[in-house]
């Protein structure tokens, strides 16, 4: 379940929002109707990292750590932020 709160309520109320999260909901903080933020629990990823499990899934090519073509460059160098 998903509570939506405004975010002065969740200022005055965030011991309470923090406990249910930590009961599994999900708290989505909005102003104005537009949601700014989510209060999620962290995933308890208990399970052990198992070496090898992905082995031959992942590969390079030979090329790896050849440069980078020159038309692929031109557009990273004359690329602008926005």
């Amino acid at each position: 379940m998903t509570i939506t709160v405004n975010a002065a309520e969740a200022t005055t109320k965030f011991a309470e929002l923090l406990s249910q999260v930590l009961l599994g909901e999900e708290v989505v903080i909005a102003e104005q109707g537009i949601p700014l933020a989510r209060l999620v629990p962290i995933a308890n990823n208990s399970s052990p990292r198992i070496p090898g499990l992905d082995k031959g899934k992942v590969f390079m090519t030979s090329d790896f750590n050849e440069p980078l073509p020159e038309e692929i460059l031109s557009d990273f160098e004359n690329s602008h932020i926005i």
